[in-house]
């Protein structure tokens, strides 16, 4: 039976549950605390134990078929649609999206196509609310440097971002491994922002707009045109 909860949730969904469960047997069994006290207290860690758990929740996806299509690499809001320079990995003009993942939304970040990782760049920085689009300049972040395995072989630029509540960013993908659209590479724990960059020059149209809701490995971001 699958559990949907993913392995990146390690230590915390065993950590946070256990001392939310032993904190309410506690404060059940402790006569300091008034009845609507109590009630309040077992409110608060029984809301929390529920959160914590669907923090690291790992919902089952049908991802879309097509070779032509730009996946969300994340769940979220788009934020920011815009051309930049992408002078690392692009060598030029690119289209980025930016997303912003609030403390509720599904935080497993997933590949926008079927890709070969040509480079993983870390890069160590401050912590600033992930909704501000220039955190990506900023933050702690991880840069995925993709190449599409289908035509046209595109570069593609993937950008965990940690945010003001973000410390850990989580990214299993390794130089020279390939990955199917819509497969899970990593995650960003509690709150966070997750770029992506296309080329300019790029025939992919993006689909999206602003303040749209997005879901990794199942909202199409892009669509390369025939």
């Amino acid at each position: 039976m699958r559990i949907p909860i993913t392995k990146y949730g390690l230590p915390q969904v065993v950590i946070y549950p256990g001392i939310c469960i032993v904190l309410m047997v506690l404060a059940a069994f402790t006569a300091f605390f008034s009845t609507a006290l109590l009630i309040f207290l077992e409110t608060i860690l029984g809301l929390f134990l529920v959160w914590t758990l669907s923090f690291f929740r790992d919902p089952n996806r049908t991802v879309p078929k097509g070779n032509n299509l730009i996946l969300s690499p994340a769940d979220g809001t788009v934020t920011d649609i815009e051309i930049v320079d992408e002078s690392n990995f692009i060598n030029g003009p690119a289209v980025k999206i930016g997303i912003f993942l609030s403390v509720f939304n599904v935080h497993l970040n997933r590949m926008p196509c079927a890709v070969k990782v040509e480079k993983i760049n870390y890069r160590k920085g401050a912590f600033i609310n992930a909704m501000d689009p220039n955190c990506g300049k900023i933050n702690e972040s991880n840069d995925l440097w993709l190449r599409r395995l289908n035509e046209p072989k595109d570069k593609i630029l993937v950008r965990q971002i940690s945010g003001a509540i973000a410390r850990r960013i989580v990214c299993d993908a390794h130089a020279g491994q390939e990955f199917t659209g819509g497969q899970i590479f990593g995650m960003i724990k509690f709150g966070s922002r997750t770029e992506l960059y296309l080329p300019a020059q790029s025939s992919a149209k993006v689909l999206v707009k602003n303040g749209d809701k997005v879901r990794a490995g199942l909202t199409v971001l892009a669509k390369y045109e025939c």
